[in-house]
């Protein structure tokens, strides 16, 4: 199978913050280890030796990805690469790759996979954009562009049964019929953040929590940071919280100021330190090795993360809100309604070692279906 992957890398002056990349960048390799040809498409290489790589430009601002896909650019790519599967990372695109595969005469499946969704559902049915995708009031139209893209589609992946829920009741509002072609493919994880929780240090009656998530307004940062101060004033806490962006560009801040405003409020916070991974893996891994459990965003549309999968994966119990995939995969006791209950959980992590113990085990069997060539298995499945 020659399998044409599209990558569009938001973040490639940071990679270890592009949970994209980190995706292909575990994924292809596993994917030509069980037999596809594999040629990853993106503006930085993916993979290893064993996955071709196609330069391609890489969009200036999120709109541009999702509303100038490069047409000639896709037509050359299809003649020079004659694929028989086109994956979509951005789904949206996925109405140009079918224009450009018939102006290539190229026959091809076009696999969508759904990695960001622009909008969520509530408790009670409601949908309700992202207002990550909402500037200048375009929610709506990319909510319609990504319908397109839904539409134009084979296959139609996704990371969760939650994700799978949300997908499918959009496509039926905008009249698009999915049926036998969504697929539900989960993440990898990477092998280099997988600790045996036997090796797990105890808190020992004072955790460190570590929040490993993008600092936008979106992901429910000011909720976080209500109850990060709580956190650090009730219970035996300290928390590490990442800044995974570093210095923006110009362009990316001006779009959404958010992350630098809240990485100064935080930093402001008696008994939280702000830590960077300086895009380096290791140190990274270092960080998630130095806490003892992870905190969830709260981001109303999650519908799947690779940062709880770190955490989970290196034996870190993870604390999340009853929202969205964080509710279908965290352990039910690790969930929370209110700030209260937070404290009180990540108050008996650090200092009722049985019940942490229990939960590390959990955390990190949680993940254990999720290794590179599991998932290219699944993928492949998917998509063929």
């Amino acid at each position: 199978m020659r399998v044409l992957y599209l990558l569009n890398v938001s973040n490639a002056s940071r990679l270890t913050a592009d949970s994209g990349f980190t995706f292909a960048d575990l994924l292809a390799p596993a994917m030509a280890d069980a037999g596809a040809e594999v040629t990853v498409a993106s503006p930085v290489p993916a993979g290893d030796a064993r996955v071709h790589f196609a330069p391609t430009a890489s969009p200036s601002t999120k709109y541009r990805a999702r509303f100038d896909p490069g047409m000639d650019a896709l037509v050359a790519l299809m003649r020079e690469w004659r694929p028989e599967v086109v994956v979509a990372n951005q789904v949206e695109a996925a109405p140009a790759v079918r224009a450009a595969l018939l102006e290539a005469g190229v026959d091809a499946r076009i696999a969508g996979y759904c990695h960001y969704l622009p909008f969520s559902f509530t408790s009670n049915g409601k949908l309700e954009l992202d207002p990550a995708m909402n500037g200048g009031g375009l929610g709506r139209s990319v909510l319609l562009a990504f319908a397109a893209g839904l539409a134009a589609c084979d296959r139609v992946l996704v990371h969760s049964s939650t994700a799978a829920s949300w997908v499918t009741a959009a496509a039926a509002r905008t009249s698009v019929e999915l049926g036998e072609k969504l697929h539900v493919v989960p993440a990898p994880r990477d092998g280099l953040l997988v600790r045996d929780p036997a090796y797990i240090t105890l808190p020992g009656g004072r955790a460190t929590g570590i929040y490993n998530h993008r600092l936008y307004a979106h992901y429910g940062t000011a909720r976080f940071t209500q109850l990060a101060r709580r956190l650090v004033t009730e219970a035996p806490v300290r928390l590490t919280v990442m800044d995974l962006f570093g210095t923006r560009s110009p362009e990316r801040v001006r779009l959404d100021p958010s992350p630098e405003r809240h990485l100064e409020e935080l930093a402001a916070v008696d008994g939280v330190t702000v830590a960077s991974d300086q895009d380096d893996r290791m140190r990274y891994r270092n960080l998630l090795a130095g806490a003892h459990f992870g905190i969830a965003p709260f981001r109303p549309g999650c519908p799947w993360s690779m940062s709880v999968i770190d955490c989970q994966a290196m034996g870190l119990p993870v604390i999340g809100p009853r929202t969205g995939w964080l509710a279908e995969h965290i352990d039910a006791e690790l969930l929370f309604d209110t700030d209260d209950q937070a404290v009180q959980i990540a108050e008996r992590l650090a200092t009722d070692p049985e019940f942490y113990l229990v939960h590390a085990k959990r955390a990190h069997a949680s993940t254990a279906d999720l290794t590179p060539a599991m998932v290219a298995a699944r993928y492949l499945e998917a998509i063929a």
